[in-house]
């Protein structure tokens, strides 16, 4: 539930394997499925189904969420279906809400497109604000905006968010004579992504060989930029991309670690971006609650306990998703109440202590299971204050439409020429602008 292998596109895909990491790790295990109720109807069978569309392995089937809703309303019976890969999912998403057929009672959407579902398919989704049991005070403040329209409707929950911190080796951080404590090393860079360079400097003048501060360019300038409140629209839906001076700012800093070798110039997402992880190529990773999984996953036994997660320069959040409901769905009002429930305070607090999607209810943060949260992995570092901090003070920045195409273009196609070809930063800049304005047609 969220982003992945691009900063916002395909978050389901890669959750599945963050996923099975946290369960082999000891998470709890589902529950047994529900017993057939004697009063679900004749011969056992349920009166309604709800049918939920997802993408990846998107947790709430896993988490046991569905077989305890259907206990308590033994006349419902939950069926979800889910393509693998976002990329796949969201057009035939799309198609489907624009011919009003093919849609299951409730859909996800990831965040890199919740901003186009709101603006231009919201009048086909059913408003979720005033459905029972959603309370709008539950949520993060910034999360509730992203599933609200210009009319008011709140058409989109949100379930799980991923708010940053900077995950470190405590090893390569001591050989280099950096503090480890977590405390001093989130002090070292607090309020400014330009004290992290400096680290970086500091770090790589007496670095072991062969290893770079931080995985990527383009890793450090999604980190900027997603604690920023204004990226590429304005709160009008208009592109601001070329005039904001926001993202040239980070693409300008991001470039400075390209051109002081302080990364380890890896692609996120590639086969040779696990291999860093595993081989200690990289010091650290700007690393959203989601990514703590991935890095147990891909170093194993052999890193339990080298690495450790401090603060992040600045709040951002990177990843996410929500629940909508299509108003062209047979159980609009029995699939109104599932989404609210599913994204209840309590719920998502269980996926967190399930599944690892970190809550966007603020009421669920304040709860002992999500304030609490300790990570054994990584030096018993307290991550539930760590990443409750960072999503309160992300910023209520607008979302556009185009949202997850321009981040791409501007990572994939842009920055990562820098980082590893050593292309001119602003001639690079130069062209990432006008195939972003190739593909939005401008």
């Amino acid at each position: 539930m969220g982003s992945g292998r691009r900063r916002t596109n395909g978050y389901g895909a890669v959750l599945a394997l963050l996923l099975t990491a946290a369960l082999a790790a000891g998470c709890a295990t589902d529950p047994p499925g529900p017993p057939r109720p004697k009063d679900a109807g004749a011969g056992g069978r349920r009166a309604v189904t709800l049918t939920v569309g997802v993408f990846g392995n998107f947790g709430l089937k896993e988490a046991g969420l569905y077989d305890a809703y259907m206990r308590l309303h033994p006349h419902i019976a939950i069926r979800q279906s889910s393509v693998e890969r976002n990329e796949n999912y969201y057009p035939q998403l799309i198609t489907h809400l624009a011919t009003g057929s093919g849609l299951a009672d409730v859909q996800a959407v990831e965040v890199g497109n919740i901003a186009e579902v709101v603006a231009t398919q919201g009048d086909r989704l059913e408003d979720l604000g005033a459905a029972p049991g959603a309370d709008r005070r539950s949520f993060l403040p910034w999360k509730w905006a992203q599933g609200t329209g210009r009319d008011g409707r709140t058409v989109a929950l949100g379930t799980d968010i991923g708010p940053e911190a900077v995950c470190y080796r405590k090893d390569l951080f001591a050989r280099a004579g950096l503090p480890t404590d977590r405390a001093a090393v989130g002090r070292l860079w607090a309020g400014d992504w330009r004290r992290y360079l400096e680290v970086g400097r500091r770090f790589a003048a007496r670095a072991p060989k062969g290893v770079a501060f931080t995985d990527s360019a383009s890793g450090v300038m999604s980190a900027v930029l997603v604690g920023s409140p204004l990226r590429y629209y304005d709160a009008r839906g208009e592109l601001v991309l070329h005039d904001n001076p926001a993202v040239r700012q980070a693409w300008d800093l991001a470039a400075e670690f390209a051109r002081d070798r302080l990364t380890a110039r890896l692609a996120p997402f590639t086969p040779s971006w696990d291999h860093g992880f595993a081989s200690g190529s990289f010091a650290t990773i700007a690393c959203p609650a989601w990514m703590l999984a991935y890095i147990m996953d891909k170093t194993g036994p052999a890193g339990r306990g080298r690495w450790d997660v401090a603060a992040a320069p600045r709040p951002g959040n990177w990843g996410g998703s929500f629940l909508v409901v299509p108003s062209a769905g047979r159980h609009r009002a029995e699939a109104a109440r599932l989404a609210a429930w599913l994204t209840a305070p309590a719920q998502q607090a269980l996926f967190f202590e399930r599944r690892g999607g970190f809550p966007s209810s603020s009421a669920a943060l304040a709860l002992p299971v999500v304030a609490g949260a300790r990570h054994p992995y990584f030096g018993d570092a307290p991550v539930g204050a760590i990443y409750s901090a960072a999503a309160r003070g992300v910023p209520r920045a607008p979302i556009g439409p185009k949202e997850g195409l321009i981040a791409q273009h501007l990572t994939e196609g842009g920055m990562l020429q820098v980082d590893q070809a050593g292309r001119d930063p602003d001639e690079a800049w130069d062209a990432v602008l006008a195939s972003i304005d190739n593909a939005l047609d401008r």
